[in-house]
């Protein structure tokens, strides 16, 4: 009895604990329920309250639908091929259905296929993308709806960032509410960005295939639809052959998408593509940047979109950067010399060849036009032609001996001297001591008149050594310069714009001819007599290696421990200067002016009279 009312007792005691461990594990289960409930009460708050601050910092939508943009300036070849394009390219509207039907069918089978059913962000590519981004653990896919890329475009920043993204999709579904489908593509097609500085597939249709849009085949539109992945890349301008494999990849996408079939298809990858005027070369891309800083010059602030014609010889300035790359890559190592620069000029001063150095993309700046360097021996062509325009003759005698000027010994450069000679005997020779002579004989204030007249527009230092070159000059204006020699003594403005138009081809500024307004500068008797000295330095003087097939004159120039290397001459129909050197002003190795500059020049201008 005893032991019955006992169990009863541990039974009675069991059921309460039990009881209590119900009670307590509902207590817990509430108690957590309140805390995650309000956590999440203030996660959702917190993300409703930055949300709010994303919708509240959106920009003004008016605001940023009018945007300003810098006009766009083309740079064009004499050739009408186009070198370089600044500023942002548009054109006219263009809606959807003016289009081929292929054309849109392909940027919405290959940008977003499901644009018409999804609101604005298309939950099916955005879960695909993320389980692929998971699989390959980086980001190898986009979600990204045509919707999205008009919010990011026209209203919001580049910029990566959760703010950015949140406001994005915001964005994206204020449109989708404001605009119908029609007009968010009409939005998307005519700003988008399509690579060469176009925005719009009519800019992008106009500038790739010298074509309306309206007008585009299967194939080209496929190329269009293609670039908007990485408009830099598929560009047809950025390579040809990367723009066709992408369009064969958007084409397959308009068959997986039901657009067209697979017999289509295959017969839109044998069409024939549009090439346009403008099809861009390799090259001039330094007188490209010259030509744009000038241009404001000539028209002043503009909102048009311009077309730029200049007088750039395509075939000339391509052969000139490959001389002066090649040599100068061969001999780097051996006679340390890095770099240099050319200006080709025909006689009434047109620039048709200006290579500013041997690697643009990793230097923009310009030796032709901004370096200054010191001309050495080519500055000669100054001090002699002054004594001529005073009386001198080319057989006048001067003396090549040793000479002290204070603190200054000047040197030959063959370290020994030749006595008595005749001016154009100094001159062919090159010889410092005659040429430090002849100037203590005439005026050092007049040689810097001359030189200045000539076209020089750097301050000459009225020293003794200023007559062996030693104030720095620029690449053009030791040209233009020699120029005034070659076409007989007149003045000589050196130019590169002959024509400019607004797109739509309303013309702002033609050249005109200045052929009847030549100014003399020089006299006649003494540029016939230089010029014959200047011959006789490449018959038989120290320019030996610039000769070429017909008449050729110019004079060499080598600056002090080799550090700078000119060859300046001319030939029948062009001018031209070359300079070797190094961006430090490191000396080069036993580099001269009548070496490496003097093959160049050969080469350069044997390239241009042949062509005549």
């Amino acid at each position: 009895m005893a032991e019955q009312k006992k169990k009863k007792k541990i039974s009675k005691s069991k059921s309460k604990n039990t009881k209590n461990k119900k009670a307590n594990n509902k207590h817990l289960f509430w108690l957590w329920f309140k805390i995650l409930l309000f956590a999440g009460l203030i996660v959702g708050a917190a993300v409703a309250a930055y949300v709010a601050y994303c919708f509240a910092t959106l920009p003004d939508i008016e605001k940023a639908v009018e945007r300003t943009r810098q006009p766009s300036t083309t740079i064009i070849a004499e050739n009408g091929q186009e070198i370089a394009t600044y500023g942002s390219v548009y054109s006219e509207v263009i809606y959807p259905y003016e289009l081929p039907e292929y054309v849109t069918d392909a940027v919405i089978a290959t940008e977003d296929r499901r644009f018409y059913s999804h609101f604005g962000f298309d939950i099916i590519s955005f879960g695909r993308a993320m389980i692929t981004n998971i699989i390959k653990g980086r980001y190898a896919q986009g979600a990204s709806t045509i919707t999205q890329q008009v919010a990011k475009n026209l209203f919001l920043t580049p910029q990566k960032s959760i703010k950015r993204k949140v406001q994005e999709l915001l964005m994206a579904f204020w449109l989708e509410y404001k605009f119908s489908k029609e007009q968010i593509l009409t939005l998307y097609l005519n700003r988008v960005y399509m690579g060469s500085g176009t925005y719009g597939i009519e800019a992008a249709s106009q500038k790739y295939f010298q074509k309306s849009s309206r007008d585009l085949n299967m194939l080209e539109g496929a190329i269009l639809a293609g670039l908007l992945k990485a408009p830099a890349r598929y560009n047809p301008a950025a390579g040809k052959k990367r723009a066709l494999e992408r369009a064969s990849v958007v084409l397959k996408n308009m068959v997986n998408a039901g657009y067209i079939t697979e017999k289509e298809r295959e017969k839109a990858l044998k069409m024939s593509i549009g090439a346009s005027i403008h099809d861009k070369f390799e090259g001039g891309k330094y007188f490209a940047d010259w030509v744009y800083n000038e241009v404001n010059a000539y028209i002043g602030e503009r909102e048009n979109d311009i077309n730029v014609y200049t007088t750039l010889d395509k075939h000339l300035q391509t052969q000139a950067e490959n001389i002066l790359r090649k040599t100068i890559w061969a001999n780097a190592k051996t006679k340390n010399v890095t770099n240099g620069a050319v200006v080709v000029l025909d006689m009434s001063g047109a620039v048709k060849a200006m290579v500013g150095g041997i690697n643009y993309e990793k230097s923009q700046f310009n030796r032709a036009v901004q370096a200054l360097r010191q001309p050495g021996s080519s500055f000669k062509t100054f001090v002699y032609l002054t004594a001529l325009e005073n009386g001198w003759s080319v057989d006048d005698e001067i003396e090549d001996y040793p000479i002290t000027i204070g603190k200054w010994k000047p040197q030959n450069s063959t370290k020994t001297f030749y006595g008595t000679v005749t001016l154009k005997e100094a001159f062919v020779r090159s010889l410092n001591l005659a040429t430090v002579d002849l100037s203590r004989k005439i005026s050092r204030s007049d040689i810097i008149d001359t030189a200045h007249k000539m076209g020089i527009s750097t301050p000459i230092n009225d020293t003794p050594a200023m007559v062996l070159g030693a104030s720095a000059v620029k690449v053009l204006d030791m040209a233009v310069a020699y120029a005034s020699i070659a076409n007989g003594g007149y003045a000589v403005w050196p130019y590169s714009i002959t024509e400019i138009y607004t797109k739509d081809g309303y013309p702002l500024y033609t050249r005109i001819s200045e052929e009847d307004d030549r100014q003399r500068i020089l006299d006649e008797d003494a540029v016939e007599d230089l010029t014959e000295m200047m011959e006789e330095v490449i018959n038989h003087g120290t320019g030996k290696r610039a000769k070429i097939n017909g008449f050729a004159a110019g004079k060499t120039g080598t600056s002090q421990d080799f550090r700078d290397a000119w060859f300046v001459g001319f030939s029948e129909n062009y001018v031209a200067a070359v300079w070797l050197g190094n961006d430090n002003n490191s000396p080069m190795k036993n580099v001269g002016g009548g070496t490496l500059p003097a093959e160049i020049w050969q080469k350069i201008m044997s390239v241009a009279e042949n062509q005549k």
